[in-house]
């Protein structure tokens, strides 16, 4: 994959600013969206999703939180499991949808997995 420098100063921006997103907490689906993202950078708080065994448990647990930053990947089923979450929660807490759009902005589209920006790990650490 041909990765640009300014692809890897995008990237480092975004996980600087979602690094400053201290009243926030990032959903991911899984332990290998939680890898990557530490890989990269990222040092906040994390929750992922198939822990909390099923989307009523999860909508419960994590309505208490200020603001949601979901990067669900940009599959079927994280599309599907996007457009839940905010169907459940959009009147319980805030949604922040702006880094997913972001990343598929920086990355061109090429990152469809959130497990995926590991290749990005020597450019950014």
């Amino acid at each position: 994959m041909l990765i640009s420098e300014q692809e890897i100063s995008e990237l480092r921006n975004f996980v600087f600013q979602l690094n400053e997103s201290e009243e926030s907490i990032v959903i991911v689906e899984g332990k290998r969206d939680t890898i990557a993202l530490r890989k990269i950078g990222f040092s906040g708080k994390i929750l992922e999703f198939h822990k909390f065994g099923g989307m009523i448990n999860f909508t419960d647990s994590v309505s208490r939180y200020k603001n949601l930053i979901i990067l669900f990947d940009r599959d079927r089923k994280g599309r599907h499991l996007t457009e839940k979450t905010i169907q459940l929660l959009q009147r319980r807490t805030k949604i922040d949808l702006t880094f997913k759009r972001r990343l598929q902005e920086i990355t061109k589209g090429k990152i469809k997995f959130i497990e995926q920006l590991v290749c990005y790990e020597s450019y950014l650490v």
